[in-house]
């Protein structure tokens, strides 16, 4: 048995429920049995490990360990879980991967391996590591992880010359959104989105774990002009928002945003008049947000392009042509000048939502190098 893939499998629970902390998941073994198992629990709460030692108890003397992230040994809200793997008599521990962050880093497995305990690192590490791509981020930048999803037709639009957009992805990819939701801190919009369809941005699924959604995601809507009505139904739904606005307000407005349930956030404009979307994240990461979903509209994501900011890409292809030029194309912006200095993605997944098709990659950072676009050139191999 794969007990790495079944820990990977548990710490998938933890997604969008527990952050600032990692996605954990920890499985106890003993004479080829598992006899513990537990994922992360929210702040506050135990670690994978330590829910898995629990569930084991005396039998976790002499077992295995696997777990997907290097123990903590440090003192946090709880205590450090090697110190916990120690007592409970366990002989190995097998970790996907090492902690990035600086209070961990090694730390974890040196203090385990002090102890007598055996260590090994690296099994199903590029899962791991796919798990905890936003705490990863998140804990060695202090920003959080971009994702920019929008759905499209076959001819790129998002939206008809009416504004119309519902629905241009079918049933299975709308359900898809919504797991995205729930395993995102936090969803932004812009104004132009929230005028236009007025959605509630509510993570309305658990993603498939039964049950009823834990946490929602903060809702940022970014509005420089400062034009969304305190009505929207994005602040009267459960859970928070955050109206960012790029202009000062009066104190009406803002007493009837605050009165809605609203949080207001003000920043300052940059030269082409747009909010500061780089400040913007720098404020939600020290807030304790990882994850960041962008659902539209085109011009927030094409500014997110244009300072650089978005760390992946997931666009929902629809089998349809709506046409005219005056319809909402999924990306304003500056844009590049050249097709050369087009954003180019890696890690690129093709997935079938009957009927329509969904391509996620991560972006190619500046001065980073795309080995597989590389490798197609020198071999002069079409882009099939």
């Amino acid at each position: 048995m794969d007990y790495m893939a079944l820990a990977l499998s548990l710490a998938s629970l933890a997604l969008g429920q527990v952050s600032p902390n990692p996605v954990v998941g920890a499985v106890v073994v003993k004479n080829h049995v598992v006899v513990g198992q537990g994922y992360t629990q929210p702040p506050g709460f135990h670690h994978a490990e330590v829910v898995a030692l629990k569930k084991a108890s005396e039998k976790a003397r002499g077992g295995t360990m696997y777990t997907t992230l290097e123990p903590c040994c440090h003192y946090g809200r709880t205590p450090p879980c090697s110190q916990a793997i120690i007592a409970a008599g366990i002989t190995e521990v097998h970790m996907a991967m090492l902690d990035p962050n600086l209070l961990v880093a090694g730390r974890g497995k040196d203090e385990l391996e002090k102890a007598g305990i055996k260590t090994f690192v690296g099994e199903h590490e590029q899962e791991a590591r796919d798990l905890n791509e936003a705490y990863i981020k998140f804990i060695t930048t202090g920003r959080p992880f971009v994702t920019v999803k929008y759905a499209m037709s076959l001819d790129g639009k998002i939206a008809t010359r009416s504004g119309d957009s519902k629905w241009i992805s079918g049933d299975n990819g709308r359900h898809y959104v919504h797991n995205l939701r729930y395993e995102s801190d936090a969803i932004m919009v812009g104004a132009n989105t929230i005028l236009a369809d007025d959605p509630h941005l509510t993570a309305r699924c658990a993603s498939g774990r039964g049950g009823t959604v834990r946490k929602q995601p903060l809702r940022v809507v970014v509005d420089g002009k400062g034009r969304i009505p305190h009505t929207a139904r994005v602040i009267e739904e459960p859970g928070k928002t955050l109206l960012v606005l790029g202009q000062p307000s009066k104190s009406k407005e803002i007493a009837a945003f605050v009165q809605a349930g609203a949080e207001l956030l003000e920043l300052p404009l940059l030269a082409e008049g747009q909010v500061d979307l780089e400040e913007l994240l720098k404020l939600l990461g020290e807030r304790g947000i990882t994850s960041v979903l962008v659902e539209g509209g085109g011009i927030l994501i094409g500014s997110l392009f244009d300072q650089g900011l978005v760390d992946r890409v997931v666009v929902i292809i629809a089998p349809i042509i709506i046409g005219g030029e005056k319809a909402k194309i999924a990306v304003s912006g500056r844009g590049v000048n050249k097709v050369v200095e087009s954003f180019r993605l890696k890690r690129v997944s093709v997935k079938r939502f009957d009927p329509d098709l969904m391509i996620s990659g991560y972006v190619v950072k500046k001065g980073e190098v795309n080995h597989t676009v590389l490798a197609k050139e020198s071999m002069c191999l079409p882009d099939l």
